[in-house]
């Protein structure tokens, strides 16, 4: 909770210690919305009976019954005393003659008072303090007054709560939330339990106040009248929104509960959102549409309004006779219809005007955004959250497909609607109390999960709704504990998963982590640390953005502070700790799903942590060259890392027993990260140094490409990765048994190391010369085999199992057997192509192919038109006709290509002349 709510509570709640409700006086409860409102007094039941809250300049407390205005007199004048800017306005207290005795009351305390028949806007007042149903006709009067900057203290209750029941629901016909609502609280028809309850030092939270009071069937039944299914072919994919205010309700989602239309009340006004604004003007939804602007017109059959910047959908409306006017925002309008994309200086105007009773319907899809700004956060910089956030809806970075979904029915369904606020407090009676979950909120676990960590990076802790999850989130993490996963203590229950992600979100939002961390972690081990230890760091990143090691590492849980030369900061330089990078979605899990945090490097002195600690790297982004850059690490763990050219025989003699569990050995063209206990007995790291070189100058030459590599590559071993033994890319991603061999020059010459190599052709392949899907997992291998007799001096046949010639030839015949469909060449049937090429022209051959691509400009997109392209190259660069040869292959060569190369002696005499 911010600072500013914590003050508040302070002075609000001064010298209370209990308050006893139990009387004939059954208040309503209130319901909290928004960011700024927060709760003063809760029950063992999680009702809210007291709250308080600012909108615009203005200050409001609202009391779930008019009795306890004078039944607790020192609370009525802190409040008073709060509302008057902490005693800074002496303007005089307008109290309603309904509640005179108010009035004698703060006479006492030095309030100068004034007892009034009914508010009026001329009267130069500080406060007002009425009961609920006095401000009837004098609503918009009161709103403007708080929004100016004065003070509202407002007792109510709705005498329907004497009914008892809480099934019923909410209405918003209750004439007091005209006013309450545009800061954020409402009068509910729910009957609060009558206690007598402590005044706890902090703002009262518990996950019982989750519970579903607003029920949106009532909306949904306008919303969904005649609405079946929502058709969502078209060309805009939409993103996922992530529904979690108290109000907000999801209208239109997929079967996996990846909502893509929602819903909301915000003060005394509504908005739907879809998570794509190209879906506004999609002639489908139209009937939806229509509800739409009815629900949010609210009866008043006020102007709609089309954003200029939305063409399309203004002339699909007028052309269904929905009554609208192309024109920009202003306050006369009943419903604005807009991109979501909201200017900055436009957010506050546009949420006063539906706190105070008007409707937006708003599109926009986060996942372009997203993907182009990788390093920001969704969830906090992109320009639409920020408007949507106080709402209770927000955009997510994840596509949804373009489908039919059916729609919801009003009554039935919602109740299985998957919404995050509520799904937390589920699953949070589930852990605590032992209440059973339904199979739909079992499935949903996962999805929790996640939600609820993409929700936490928000750190919105100004705003109360997020404050009131975090702290629920807190509570049930700090009461289950964190699964503590390894490999021997996997984990692949639903609710493992849940609590593994919400506890690494949590660790990242927490404002008092140290505390946090003894729940989460509970055997970390003490490591000698180094303090304030300068690493010297070059970057060169024209081929991309780059990992640059330090050769420190932070134990789990552990904090520190980098600090970076000024020419680097704001220019997208981050910090990284972990290697593993992986993202795992995996039913069994061998270690936590997320390992590895970056923190952007907007500052000189960055604080920097990892609930699972790991290596400390800076991450130096595209483009970037800097020379000789000192960085200073307060405080961190030595690693053994080792660097070929730097790195003394003496300094590795005592580096290679540094106490992190992580090492890296950085070569030419080549870093591999390995569990510290492969490389304790190391003793010349320059000689495994050289035979790397050997094997990353082979894949060079081979590809024809510079010795130096653009960006050297790494290598991570890993107890659990993404998908494969093994996978390609940024780092190259292994299984923990691979360090061993990636280290030992015997094992490479004697057996091999064909994974790795192929992985590391895979980084080779180009799209130019690739034939997916048939080659993916093909022309890789030309680097393996390359390797393996070049560097390792290891024959083909003996390197792989497959590569036999008897294997060899009994794989041909089947495939020729099988009628040499074009469909079943993939793997070693397509490596064969290739190898028949080579054993015929040798590897220069190869290497001429790949060069002459290598001076191309354009090349064809599809399947067909490259692989002519290939038959053409190889043809021009061995001087014969393969034609024949690639035909009986199945090659879709056509008559063009044939003409080029007709002027070229035929190979005639090629391997699969036996099959014809």
């Amino acid at each position: 909770m911010s600072s500013q709510h914590v003050q508040a509570y302070s002075s609000l709640m001064k010298g209370l210690t209990e308050l006893d409700i139990r009387g004939s006086d059954v208040p309503s409860v209130l319901d909290l919305v928004g960011d700024r409102a927060f709760p003063l007094v809760m029950n063992s039941h999680g009702q809210i009976l007291m709250a308080a809250s600012m909108y615009g300049s203005g200050r409001i407390v609202v009391l779930g019954h008019e009795g306890f205005l004078t039944a607790f007199p020192a609370l009525t004048e802190n409040a008073v005393f709060w509302l008057q800017g902490d005693g800074t306005d002496d303007r005089p207290v307008g109290v309603h003659q309904t509640v005179e005795a108010v009035a004698d009351s703060l006479s006492k305390s030095c309030s100068p008072t004034t007892v009034v028949d009914g508010f009026d806007k001329n009267l130069e007042l500080a406060v007002f303090v009425t009961d609920a149903k006095s401000v009837s006709g004098k609503e918009e009067d009161l709103v403007e007054f708080l929004r100016c900057g004065g003070g509202v203290l407002i007792a109510g209750h709705d005498e329907n709560a004497a009914q008892k029941n809480p099934a019923e629901n909410t209405k918003f016909h209750f004439v007091a939330n005209a006013v309450t609502s545009v800061a954020g609280i409402y009068f509910t028809q729910h009957p609060a339990t009558v206690e007598l309850l402590p005044v706890p030092p902090q703002i009262p939270s518990s996950w019982k106040s989750l519970a579903v009071r607003h029920r949106p069937e009532d909306d949904l039944e306008v919303l969904l009248q005649g609405i079946s299914e929502f058709n969502l072919v078209t060309s805009h994919v939409p993103s996922e929104l992530l529904v979690h205010g108290p109000k907000a309700f999801p209208i239109g989602a997929t079967e996996n509960g990846e909502t893509f239309l929602a819903g909301a009340h915000y003060g005394k006004g509504r908005i739907v959102v879809i998570g794509q604004e190209g879906l506004l003007g999609a002639e489908s939804l139209v009937p939806f549409w229509k509800n739409a602007v009815t629900w949010l017109d609210q009866g008043r059959n006020g102007t709609i309004g089309v954003s200029p910047t939305l063409p399309r959908v203004y002339s699909l409306f007028t052309s269904y006779e929905i009554n609208c006017q192309q024109r920009d925002f202003s306050k006369d309008l009943s419903v604005f219809v807009c991109k979501a994309y909201i200017d900055e200086d436009k957010i506050t105007e546009l949420q006063e005007f539906v706190a105070e009773g008007g409707g937006m319907l708003v599109g926009g899809q986060g996942w372009y955004w997203a993907h182009t700004y990788r390093k920001k956060n969704v969830l906090t910089d992109f320009p639409a959250n920020k408007f949507l956030y106080k709402m209770g809806v927000s955009i997510l970075g994840k596509m949804i497909a373009n489908a039919v979904y059916q729609a919801p029915h009003p009554s039935r369904d919602i109740r299985e609607a998957y919404h995050l606020r509520h799904m937390i407090h589920h699953f949070t009676a589930h852990m605590t109390q032992g209440t059973d979950l339904t199979k739909h909120e079992e499935a949903n676990l996962k999805k929790l999960g996640s939600d609820s960590a993409v929700f936490l990076q928000m750190k919105a802790h100004h705003c109360a709704s997020y404050s009131q999850l975090l702290d629920v989130i807190t509570d049930v993490v700090k009461t289950c504990g964190l699964p503590q996963v390894t490999e021997s203590t996997p984990v692949s229950t639903a609710k493992d998963h849940a609590l593994l992600h919400m506890g690494a979100g949590l660790y990242r939002a927490h404002p008092n982590r140290d505390k946090l961390l003894p729940h989460l972690i509970k055997d970390i081990p003490s490591l000698p640390v180094v303090n304030n230890y300068k690493v010297i760091v070059d970057a060169d990143t024209t081929g991309g953005e780059e990992w640059i090691s330090t050769g420190l590492y932070l134990s789990p849980g552990m904090e520190t502070s980098v600090v970076v030369p000024e020419q680097i900061v704001d220019k997208g330089w981050e910090i990284q700790i972990g290697s593993q990078a992986d993202t795992l979605r995996k039913d069994l899990l061998k270690r936590p799903p997320r390992v590895c945090v970056r923190f952007p490097v907007t500052a000189r002195e960055t604080e920097v942590y990892n609930l699972y600690g790991g290596l400390i790297y800076l991450v130096a982004p595209h483009q970037t060259q800097m020379s000789e850059l000192e960085i200073t690490v307060e405080l961190a763990v030595l690693a053994p890392y080792y660097k070929f050219g730097v790195t003394t025989a003496e300094d590795w003699s005592k580096l290679r027993s540094a106490p992190a569990p992580w090492a890296e050995l950085e070569f030419d063209n080549i870093i591999l990260t390995v569990p510290s206990r492969v490389v304790r007995e190391l003793e010349k790291p320059e000689e495994l140094a050289e035979h790397w070189n050997s094997i990353m100058k082979a894949i060079a030459d081979l590809a024809v490409i510079p010795t130096k590599f653009l960006r050297k590559e790494r290598f991570v071993t890993d107890v659990q990765i993404s998908h494969g033994l093994m996978h390609a890319g940024y780092p190259i991603m292994s299984h923990q048994p691979t360090a061993a061999q990636l280290v030992s020059i015997e094992h490479m010459m004697s057996k091999g190391l064909w994974g790795p190599i192929h992985e590391l052709g895979h980084n080779q392949q180009r799209g130019c010369w690739e034939f997916k899907p048939h080659t993916t997992e093909c022309t890789c291998n030309i680097w393996t085999v390359y390797v393996h007799e070049e560097v390792f001096k290891i024959p083909r046949a003996k390197a792989y199992p497959g590569l036999t010639p008897e294997k060899r030839k009994a794989q041909l015949d089947q495939h020729v057997k099988k009628g040499r469909k074009m469909e079943d060449w993939t793997v070693f049937v397509a490596l064969e192509t290739y190898l028949q090429l080579q054993e015929k022209f040798g590897w220069d051959a190869v290497k001429n192919v790949f060069a002459a691509y290598h001076n191309m400009t354009s090349f064809p997109a599809d399947n067909q038109g490259k692989m002519n392209l290939y038959a053409e190259t190889f043809s021009q660069v061995v001087g014969m006709n393969l034609c024949e040869f690639f035909k009986a292959w199945s090659w879709p060569i056509d008559p063009i290509t044939e003409e080029k190369l007709c002027h070229l002696p035929a190979w005639t005499d090629h391997p699969m002349v036996h099959y014809d």
